[in-house]
């Protein structure tokens, strides 16, 4: 198998280096990933500047955009040879509930699924403060990369996988998770820079609103590794005859 891996963080982030060293323990790896931090930018893609790439010093490589991007590139002619599948982290923190809407993880990790085998976006579900243990959340994508060659699965499925930041032996299983949600975020907070301009930043994603038996929430909580299947079709399907009735 051959995995190609990128993730959000950027290039020099250290999930993305204890990831690409399990991996490549058990499938031929290509690393592309961005030459900065993009946390954030979902599945953005990079119109208005040429994009550049760069080859780092252990053969990965570094590019000026987006993870959506890196993907892109790599499945769009820049390897010479196409990728079984994509996995994309390992994230710092985790992405959980509304999260997936804005996560560059689960973005990139979206580009890759016309592949042979379903793209996996992994995070390490760490809070700010506490340890990261990456190596368990590589150990984890390493067990669902063997998983999947063996069983096979839909393609079109994107993995969102949310391992808690704890020692593997610590772990209390697998959990097939839906979506949590969350309240509306804390207000953005509003301060000066040093000329006196008024900038402002984020403000804390919202609390947890559902976070109950059965959710993402619940399964990292429990100190389970949360895995839902995600799709690309956002579609209201159950609502497509309500809306229908109030517009036509």
């Amino acid at each position: 198998m051959h995995i190609l891996i990128t993730n959000d963080d950027g290039i020099f982030a250290p999930g993305i280096t204890i990831l690409a060293e399990a991996l490549q323990k058990i499938a031929k790896i290509s690393v592309i990933a961005p030459d900065q931090n993009r946390s954030g930018v979902s599945r953005a893609i990079t119109l208005e500047n040429p994009l550049r790439v760069m080859k780092t010093p252990i053969g990965w490589w570094q590019l000026n955009g987006t993870p959506a991007d890196c993907v892109k590139l790599a499945l769009g002619g820049f390897l010479n040879e196409q990728p079984d599948m994509v996995v994309s982290g390992i994230n710092a923190g985790a992405n959980l509930g509304d999260d997936v809407l804005y996560s560059g993880t689960v973005g990139g990790a979206m580009e890759g699924r016309f592949l042979k085998y379903p793209p996996i976006a992994i995070s390490a579900t760490a809070h700010r403060h506490d340890a990261m243990y990456y190596e368990t959340a590589a150990r984890v994508a390493c067990e669902l990369v063997q998983k999947i060659e063996r069983e096979g699965a839909d393609p079109s499925v994107i993995l969102n996988v949310n391992v808690p930041s704890v020692p593997f032996d610590e772990l209390q299983g697998y959990q097939i998770t839906r979506q949590g949600d969350r309240h509306v975020s804390e207000p953005m907070m509003a301060s000066e820079d040093g000329r006196g301009r008024r900038i402002y930043w984020l403000g804390e994603s919202g609390k947890i609103k559902d976070g109950s038996e059965g959710t993402d929430f619940h399964a990292v909580h429990s100190n389970k590794v949360s895995v839902t299947p995600l799709q690309i079709d956002l579609t209201a399907h159950r609502d497509l005859d309500k809306v229908r009735q109030w517009l036509i």
